[in-house]
């Protein structure tokens, strides 16, 4: 069955919405700006990281965004993406390390 698009201006019951978004409702980053969920940059996506790690619906997420599958950019299911690939977020660490 599929839902038909939700109109945040109609006067849609609380009911309606948690059908038509679903797990999303549910979501830490719900409230979180495009372009954190979707940053490419490890310090713009620290917010969307930051509400991953307390994030209840994890699963969901990637089973839904399928970031390796879909070449996908930012952060899903407390994981930062970049074109699919997870994002190493110590390699920068790693190199100062052994730098020293």
């Amino acid at each position: 069955m599929s839902v038909p698009p939700f109109n945040a201006r109609s006067s849609s019951s609380a009911a309606e919405l948690r059908e038509y978004l679903g797990w999303r409702m549910d979501a830490a980053c719900a409230g979180l700006p495009p372009q954190v969920v979707f940053a490419r940059r490890p310090a713009d996506a620290a917010p969307a990281l930051r509400a991953c790690a307390r994030c209840r619906v994890t699963r969901e997420c990637e089973e839904t965004v399928d970031p390796s599958r879909t070449w996908f950019d930012g952060v899903s299911a407390g994981r930062l993406w970049h074109n699919g690939r997870p994002v190493d977020l110590n390699r920068g660490n790693r190199a100062r390390a052994q730098a020293a």
